[in-house]
């Protein structure tokens, strides 16, 4: 996925290019300039598109980043949701944000995360239909689901309460985290630092003696 974006970005940005210029050399010719202030103008238009394209590369990858990375740092864990127990109030490829809470303060209707008592490398995520405090258990299940899980959730598989879901950014998450999705991006930010020296190096454009 991250690839077909960035290909098509790519490609965008190529066709701007390419059209930026042309245009520019239209206004040349009708206002009657030489070719050396053709060629001049030309390399001052490509430094300016470079220049555009890189800061705006430069942000989009910040901008992907940040609800992926922020979060950690003011206490939260973030997973992608990968099946559809939860729909439709938590779509498959959605990421969800938790936040440690202690397991017997969990009220009914609240969704959670915990790890699964098979594999505590599985994350589930469903809601809360009773909380047993005196021994110690959640029962929970899936919106999607027609019955309860089968087996109550301790409050040691507890991870913490769900606090906030973002549809879609899940699978873009999934997608950078993988071999393909971060040559990616280290390839984006490498490519906005190639077009802002461009930008950079195009404007220093010599006097004609």
């Amino acid at each position: 996925m991250l690839i077909g974006v960035a290909s098509a970005a790519v490609a965008g940005l190529v066709a701007l290019t390419a059209f930026c210029i042309t245009k520019k050399e239209n206004e040349c010719q009708s206002r009657g300039i030489n070719e050396w202030e053709k060629q001049k103008e030309k390399k001052r238009t490509i430094a300016r598109i470079c220049s555009m394209i890189g800061v705006s590369l430069l942000i989009l990858v910040i901008l992907i980043c940040i609800p992926l990375t922020l979060p950690r740092l003011t206490g939260f864990d973030i997973y992608t949701v990968v099946t559809g127990s939860m729909e439709p109030a938590i779509p498959v490829g959605s990421l969800i944000y938790v936040r440690e809470e202690a397991p017997a303060e969990l009220m009914e209707g609240e969704v959670v995360a915990y790890r699964s008592d098979t594999d505590a490398g599985i994350i589930i995520t469903h809601r809360v239909v009773k909380n047993q405090v005196v021994s110690g258990q959640l029962i929970t299940k899936g919106d999607a689901n027609e019955a309860e899980d089968i087996s109550p959730v301790s409050y040691a598989q507890v991870i913490g309460k769900v606090t906030l879901t973002i549809p879609v950014l899940g699978g873009i998450f999934a997608a950078m985290v993988t071999f393909y999705g971060k040559i990616v991006i280290v390839s984006v930010v490498l490519l906005a630092a190639i077009l802002l020296y461009i930008g950079t190096d195009s404007r220093n454009i010599p006097e004609k003696e």
